[in-house]
């Protein structure tokens, strides 16, 4: 139902804010159900093309790690899905021309947000001991 996929989507966002309050990556239990994977994809999707989307400039697949605390890999495979990154020289590229951004993008938009400023939470290795 749609209410169980909001909560699934609200619930992996909140995670990753949290992973990102305590500088670790995040990701999913592997291995993944299919529905699972779709989930994850719709919030990796989102959440990068919205970095993609502010961003002037290049950017790479690890800056895009930091700043999203997902694993390269899901990072990688998620853009691949999209078909917004190439292999070649080496190296993964982000090849995202304005029109197929603001495509996805729209398409992406969520009916789910974090607001990180309302959020009080101090990770367990922060708080004072007892």
């Amino acid at each position: 139902s749609r209410v169980w996929l909001w909560t699934g989507k609200l619930m992996i966002a909140f995670s990753y804010e949290l992973s990102r309050r305590e500088s670790k990556m995040g990701t999913p239990e592997r291995p993944i159900s299919d529905l699972g994977l779709v989930s994850y994809r719709s919030y990796w999707v989102y959440a990068l093309l919205e970095i993609l989307h502010k961003h002037r400039g290049s950017i790479s697949v690890q800056e895009l790690s930091e700043r999203t605390a997902f694993r390269t890999d899901d990072i990688v495979k998620t853009l691949q899905a999209f078909n917004l990154i190439r292999y070649f020289g080496g190296q993964h590229s982000i090849l995202v021309t304005p029109k197929t951004l603001e495509q996805h993008y729209t398409n992406a938009k969520p009916n789910w947000i974090i607001d990180s400023t309302k959020l009080r939470w101090t990770p367990y290795h922060e708080r004072p001991k007892r």
